[in-house]
């Protein structure tokens, strides 16, 4: 299987880039990693909140083939514990699909076809996260939750 992470929008900061490229390197030994980053918009000041969210929602489905699993994080998803997502994760891995797809929408969430597309959402947090934090959380979220399914001594309970 696949984990892939699609996002909207580079990450400026350095040291941001420096943390996320650490977990992703760490994934690496548990399951294939990626990270897709889809270029910002441009002219995205002439568009209204849903032409802008409708725009992001056509770029990031041309990114997902009809067999993959796609999980919006979205503020109104399912929240879970850590040990709880190694869970969500693990019955992910059992069921044999190749591709398993978090997105991370733009500044204004995501388009209503992306909703329809979506096979589940996911919160990461009450808590409201800049999208590139959100990268970083995330991706430090999925290698805690492999290190659970190893019994590996990251995740303290």
């Amino acid at each position: 299987m696949t984990i892939k992470l699609v996002c909207i929008g580079k990450t400026d900061s350095t040291e941001l880039k420096q943390l996320i490229e650490m977990y992703k390197k760490r994934l690496q030994f548990y399951i294939k990693f990626e990270i897709e980053v889809i270029p910002d918009l441009k002219k995205a000041k002439n568009l209204d909140e849903n032409q802008q969210k409708t725009k992001e929602g056509e770029l990031i489905l041309s990114k997902v083939q009809a067999s993959d699993f796609v999980v919006l994080l979205d503020e109104k998803g399912k929240e879970f514990t850590s040990v709880g997502f190694s869970e969500y994760i693990q019955k992910r891995l059992n069921s044999g699909m190749k591709q398993l797809i978090f997105v991370i929408g733009g500044p204004y969430g995501f388009s209503e076809d992306l909703y329809k597309r979506a096979d589940s959402k996911l919160a990461l947090s009450k808590l409201t996260f800049s999208h590139q934090m959100v990268r970083l959380f995330f991706t430090e979220q999925l290698y805690r939750a492999f290190t659970i399914l190893k019994n590996e001594p990251y995740h303290h309970q």
